[in-house]
Order: structure tokens, then C-alpha cells, then sequence
């Protein structure tokens, strides 16, 4: 799976998901400033997985019905140190129990939600 990190996604968790061998793009790093609609055109052309805490995605795809990139996955969820994103991703990921691909995937306070992309 192949991520691009949101300007908002933290970096402690960049640095965690690459650490874990996650190919983690960060926009950031490397465009920063982009509008969301930059950043959704990069994830559909390259096919990456959109890692946010901006809500904008959902309007963008649902609302605007703009093309799709793999999946979004959306934390509304803080968590207690910068690092919380990445741990919730990994422990996600790691048991299987959902498939990510396809879906906007919100992940807040009261669990995981899912709508098909």
C-alpha cells in the first residue's frame, strides 16, 4: 500500500508508518500549500491511499463527485501524542478485519466507519 499524508497528517506518524515499511508519501514535504483538489488529482494519478484529518475529502468525492483516488482515510480522532495516527493505522491494517481499498474510511472517538468510494 502506497500513502499520501495530507499537509495536516503529523509527521511523528509519517515517520512511524515509513519506519513500519509503509511507502508514505508526505505533501508536506513535498507540496506544501497544496489545495485538496492537488492533492486528490496526485492520489488518483499515482494511486495512493489519502491519509486526512481535513473533511473536505468527503465533499469533494461525494458532493463533488470528483474521481476517486484508492481510499481516503479519514481521522477525526486526535489521539494523545502525534504518533497516535500511525499506531491506529498500523493496528487497522495489521488485523484485517476491514478492507481499506475502495471505501472512505472515517476513524473518530466512537470506532470505524466505511462508505464505498
Amino acid at each position: 500500500m502506497r500513502f499520501l499524508a495530507n499537509e495536516n497528517f503529523p509527521g511523528p506518524s509519517i515517520r512511524r508508518l515509513r519506519a513500519e515499511g509503509y511507502d508514505v508519501i508526505s505533501i508536506s514535504e513535498t507540496n506544501g500549500g497544496w489545495k485538496d483538489t492537488q492533492v486528490l488529482a496526485q492520489a488518483v494519478a499515482e494511486q495512493l491511499i489519502i491519509l486526512t484529518f481535513d473533511r473536505d475529502y468527503g465533499e469533494l468525492l461525494f458532493r463533488y463527485r470528483l474521481e476517486s483516488p484508492p481510499a481516503v482515510v479519514y481521522f477525526r480522532r486526535k489521539g494523545n501524542t502525534p504518533d497516535d495516527a500511525a499506531k491506529i493505522l498500523i493496528d487497522l491494517l495489521s488485523t484485517g478485519k476491514i478492507d481499506i481499498l475502495n471505501h472512505f474510511t472515517v476513524i473518530d472517538e466512537d470506532g470505524i466507519r466505511q462508505r464505498k468510494l
